[in-house]
């Protein structure tokens, strides 16, 4: 199994390849950003991945989340993206929570226990618990800003919290924490995009008749699904495109993988 890291540690040494195995890092969301941070530090070195996420594929991931296929709608997101990380490395220990991260929940993660929290969240308000919570541990805690409505690859960049700009997500966030007066506690890095576009399409999404949700008595796999969506019920919707949601993706498995090695 060394053989698949061959690669990696001709270019980082086999000191900081074994560091890469030691740590543990927690991914919160594997959607479109998540879920490609999840495979590129697998595929990088690193053995002990927690995958949270509460959702199952919807038809409309395919167009950019990792592991959505028309084969796979339907399935538990953390389910299907495991078994395809453990296809990559059978020796990595993968652990699926098909958990949403929230303030009844946020307790049972064990976030202290982790070397990194990655936070791949939509929801604005678990966001904001998410990084309330990972800056007051002791853990290295990198932060996706929005990855909708992006086209420009070479806008991608990183920066710290307080200083992104041009992005609405983190400018909501901020505006959050100044209104509720908590902070976090420590700086931290942030990978975000300031191109900011508008949908061209119609936002159109499937009535409460026709529509799926995850407790459908339709199991995965069933042809019936790719006909339905139950992500559309969610109140803002925007289009997204793989090449953006992976760099993202990628960029914070770089983060990772950077602080760990050097």
């Amino acid at each position: 199994m060394n053989a698949i890291f061959r690669r990696t540690e001709l270019l980082l040494g086999e000191e900081a390849l074994g560091r890469l195995a030691e740590k543990r890092v927690i991914i919160f969301g594997v959607g479109g950003v998540g879920s490609w941070c999840a495979e590129s530090l697998i595929r990088s070195g690193i053995r002990r991945l927690t995958i949270v996420d509460s959702d199952r594929v919807c038809i409309t991931n395919i167009n950019r989340q990792l592991m959505a296929t028309c084969k796979t709608v339907g399935q538990v997101k953390v389910e299907a993206l495991k078994e395809r990380l453990l296809s990559i490395n059978p020796q990595a220990e993968v652990t699926a929570l098909q958990q949403i991260f929230s303030e009844e929940t946020a307790e049972s993660f064990g976030i202290g226990n982790y070397d990194y929290v990655i936070d791949a969240i939509d929801s604005l308000k678990d966001k904001a618990l998410l990084i309330l919570m990972a800056t007051e541990a002791r853990v290295r805690f990198f932060s996706s800003m929005g990855a909708a409505l992006k086209l420009d690859p070479t806008r991608i960049r990183v920066a710290e919290f307080w200083k992104v700009q041009g992005d609405p997500l983190a400018r909501a966030l901020r505006n959050r924490f100044k209104r509720e007066g908590r902070f976090p506690r420590h700086k931290f890095q942030c990978v975000y995009s300031d191109e900011l576009l508008k949908n061209q399409g119609h936002n159109a999404t499937c009535g409460t008749s026709q529509c799926m949700c995850p407790k459908a008595k339709i199991g995965p796999g069933d042809p019936s699904l790719l006909n339905h969506e139950w992500c559309s019920s969610k109140a803002q919707i925007n289009g997204t495109l793989a090449h953006i949601t992976a760099i993202f993706g990628f960029m914070l498995a770089g983060l990772v993988i950077q602080d760990a090695c050097y």
